[in-house]
């Protein structure tokens, strides 16, 4: 029998072919759902982001993917090099940032509107045309430079949000399955006291998740912890 957490990593990985017309994470995803539940990988029971309840687990380690991503940034995403340097590299960053601190003292309504459009007016691009690989998850700097798919969108959303002093419990990205156009795709979920905001790349409008009736939540994960989606019983 193969191991639990080698069948989870496989099956994760099978599904993370995000933006790209495969159609085949509902299935995966709901049976990864299935397995985690019976097996007793949840913890407890918490809101229902698009309808689906979810459960927290502790350990994040499966997603090798979202740990590099969290390291490079720290790496990576820091506006100090020499601008007269004709590549990129990190003083680009300085428009973001200052983009971030132009916001910073507008109502957090509008600060989330702003990144999601910020982030939305760049190129959609697969990983495999940008990296050479099927699945690349970015950091601002990357993205900000070579566009990206609909995680790359998410993760820059997020970051943007972090560098403002929201906190990450309230953050999260969403790996889900788009039932209307049969895709896996990702969003990024904002946790208010009342409600969850989604930021999207396939909408300019920053909408509740109760909105949104096509989205069939798979698993979600932020710096301290990961979810999985369930049907509410």
């Amino acid at each position: 029998m193969v191991p639990i957490f080698s069948f989870v990593q496989q099956t994760i990985a099978a599904t993370r072919r995000r933006g790209k017309p495969r159609g085949r994470l509902g299935t995966a995803g709901v049976l990864l759902a299935a397995l985690l539940w019976c097996l007793g990988f949840s913890a407890h029971a918490g809101q229902d982001l698009f309808g689906y309840q979810e459960a927290k687990q502790a350990d994040i380690a499966l997603f090798k993917q979202w740990l590099d991503v969290l390291e490079r940034h720290v790496q990576l995403d820091v506006p100090e090099a020499d601008c007269a340097e004709r590549r990129f590299n990190r003083c680009h960053l300085r428009a973001w940032l200052a983009f971030i601190e132009d916001i910073r003292q507008l109502p957090f309504a509008v600060q989330l509107q702003r990144i999601n459009a910020y982030a939305n007016q760049k190129r959609y691009v697969l990983d495999i045309d940008n990296y050479g690989i099927n699945d690349y998850w970015a950091v601002a700097r990357e993205f900000l430079y070579n566009g990206g798919d609909c995680e790359d969108y998410a993760i820059t959303k997020l970051l943007s949000l972090r560098w403002l002093g929201v906190e990450t419990e309230r953050l999260r990205i969403v790996v889900l399955q788009d039932t209307n156009l049969r895709i896996p795709h990702a969003v990024l979920a904002v946790y208010g006291n009342d409600d969850i905001f989604i930021l999207d790349n396939q909408t300019e409008q920053v909408v509740s998740h109760r909105d949104i009736v096509h989205y069939v939540p798979v698993y979600s994960i932020n710096e301290a912890h990961w979810w999985i989606h369930t049907p509410l019983l």
